[in-house]
């Protein structure tokens, strides 16, 4: 790996990102200082805590905050289907985004788990 952005846990979490950005847009006016901004945190959260992690150069502290961003996407997660039980997304983006995460959390358990064995 020569830094995070070789990484394709990073490259489908930015992705993640740009689909939030753009769905939350829609989301209702008075939500935008509540659950849009908690949602776009979140999810800024796992590539971002992926690069740090990265950029540490130690083994032992890239795999404290594959974790963290493993938390942030479980956040990600739990706003979403808020959001859904409020009907401000459709069943079937909640399928093709929970598609997404469950895909990024297999890659970051995947990556500790690489890492735990170095």
């Amino acid at each position: 790996m020569k830094t995070h952005k070789d990484l394709e846990v990073w490259k489908n979490s930015i992705g993640l990102v740009t689909d939030i950005y753009k769905i939350t847009h829609e989301f209702p006016k008075e939500e935008l200082f509540g659950i849009v901004n908690q949602i776009r945190r979140a999810s800024i959260s796992v590539p971002s805590n992926i690069a740090e992690g990265a950029g540490r150069h130690s083994p032992k502290e890239f795999i404290r905050f594959l974790y963290i961003a493993v938390g942030s996407l479980s956040e990600l997660e739990t706003q979403f289907i808020i959001s859904r039980n409020l009907e401000f997304i459709d069943d079937l983006f909640w399928e093709n985004l929970n598609n997404k995460i469950i895909l990024i959390r297999s890659q970051l358990f995947g990556l500790i788990k690489h890492l735990q064995i170095k």
